[in-house]
């Protein structure tokens, strides 16, 4: 047992059976001063100090999209066929209210001078084809997502798993696109078909459209 004088400190191991059963008190052989025997406490073995467990921090997971892009669900053909069919009916609508704004305005500001008509033809032609690239482009360089993907709950992200910038989308958009249906539309098809379900124009632009 190891006794320790609260005076000076002092500490020496004593075998318990040196104690009398009837001491009450103890003398200090180093500053002869004595203080009570706390034998509950004296007689028990010093345990050695054990160093604390040793705790991993667990790792950052970090978000799928920048983790594992690769491993996260991807939206499949159907989904998407939803997707732009919403889309597509939004972008009429729209196009159809602007346009039709457009000429109106146009036919007010001309009269009725003769030879206006065609040039105003092609300009709310350009007009809505503008709205429509907007459209798509704007939705998708903000968010990766337009209306109609909102709808279906799905996402356009790089492939890197970081988000789409507008350059980016606008590449997916435009010239991605005209190619995935200039090739009788097989751009699109390659996604019912490809194991991460991209179409070419997602290819291009390297980029997946993913579950949320």
């Amino acid at each position: 047992m190891l006794l320790t004088c609260p005076h000076c400190g002092f500490s020496k191991q004593i075998a318990p059976e040196q104690i009398s059963p009837n001491a009450a008190r103890v003398h200090c052989p180093r500053c002869k001063q004595s203080f009570p025997l706390q034998r509950e406490t004296a007689f028990e073995t010093p345990q050695p100090e054990r160093p604390a467990p040793e705790t991993t921090a667990p790792a950052d997971q970090g978000s799928p999209a920048l983790d594992a892009p690769d491993r996260i669900p991807k939206a499949g053909f159907w989904i998407r066929v939803v997707a732009a069919l919403v889309d597509a009916f939004l972008v009429f609508w729209l196009q159809f209210g602007l346009g039709l704004l457009l000429v109106l305005v146009g036919i007010g500001s001309a009269g009725q001078v003769e030879g206006t008509f065609a040039p105003l033809s092609i300009l709310v032609k350009l007009f809505t084809w503008t709205v429509g690239i907007a459209y798509y482009v704007v939705f998708t360089g903000h968010g990766g997502q337009t209306p109609g993907k909102m709808a279906v709950r799905v996402k356009v992200i790089r492939r890197d798993g970081r988000p789409i910038s507008y350059g980016r989308a606008f590449f997916r958009e435009v010239p991605g696109k005209f190619i995935s249906a200039v090739i009788l539309g097989i751009g699109y098809l390659m996604v019912a078909f490809d194991d991460q379900k991209q179409g070419l124009h997602d290819r291009i632009a390297d980029t997946y459209v993913i579950k949320l």
